[in-house]
């Protein structure tokens, strides 16, 4: 129960940070109409809804272990400065998982938290830091609406943009089924997450141990 707690409550705030990075980035870049909309703070409930925010980025997360992306925050694209600082806005989100998952990894790295199976911290931090590297790379994906989508949109013409935003639902359906039923991509992508997860000093076992208790609270 509590290592589910941990993780979700965990998974809303990367979500603020990762909207806050978008809307901090479109601030300075032009777009002063994310401070009126209240994007420029730290409250969930500027950036999260009930279903596509909280209900099923927990269902995928107990499903499978993938980091959706959770939350929006509209940007006026119009009035940024430059192509340039539309792609940093882009691009300013998964910079702050990456941040995240840094510092996450900075704590079992340095032995702030010991990377012992029987620790609820361990267990529900290694699982976190899965979530945000799936969700990292999940996101640079040129795939609409996606964060390495709209990174490359605005080199490509108004009218590529506005397609592709047009069809980001099947852009979603899409990803679902090459995750779960194309295994060159499915495998790919989480030889990816594992080994990145891996590489920063996070045991497997861990990250298993995570995802098997935070799944205990739920009723499959």
């Amino acid at each position: 129960m509590e290592c589910f707690y941990i993780v979700t409550v965990g998974w809303i705030f990367s979500v603020c940070l990762h909207e806050f990075a978008h809307a901090l980035v479109a601030y300075k870049g032009g777009d002063h109409t994310v401070r009126d909309k209240g994007y420029l703070t730290f409250n969930p409930l500027k950036y999260t809804h009930p279903v596509t925010s909280l209900l099923l980025p927990v269902l995928f997360m107990a499903l499978g272990g993938i980091g959706l992306p959770g939350g929006a925050v509209y940007i006026n694209r119009s009035l940024l400065r430059s192509r340039v600082w539309d792609t940093w806005v882009s691009l300013a989100g998964p910079a702050a998982n990456l941040v995240l998952i840094l510092l996450i990894a900075a704590l079992f790295r340095f032995n702030v938290v010991p990377q012992d199976p029987q620790s609820l911290a361990a267990v529900s931090l290694a699982f976190l830091l899965f979530l945000q590297v799936s969700a990292l790379i999940l996101n640079l994906l040129p795939v609409p609406p996606l964060d390495g989508f709209q990174a490359v949109a605005p080199w490509l013409g108004e009218e590529f943009y506005a397609r592709g935003m047009a069809a980001s639902n099947m852009g979603f359906f899409f990803i679902f089924i090459a995750l779960s039923y194309v295994p060159p991509i499915r495998d790919t992508y989480w030889s990816a997450v594992l080994g990145l997860s891996n590489w920063l000093g996070v045991h497997p076992q861990l990250i298993a141990t995570g995802f098997r208790t935070y799944r205990e609270v739920l009723p499959w």
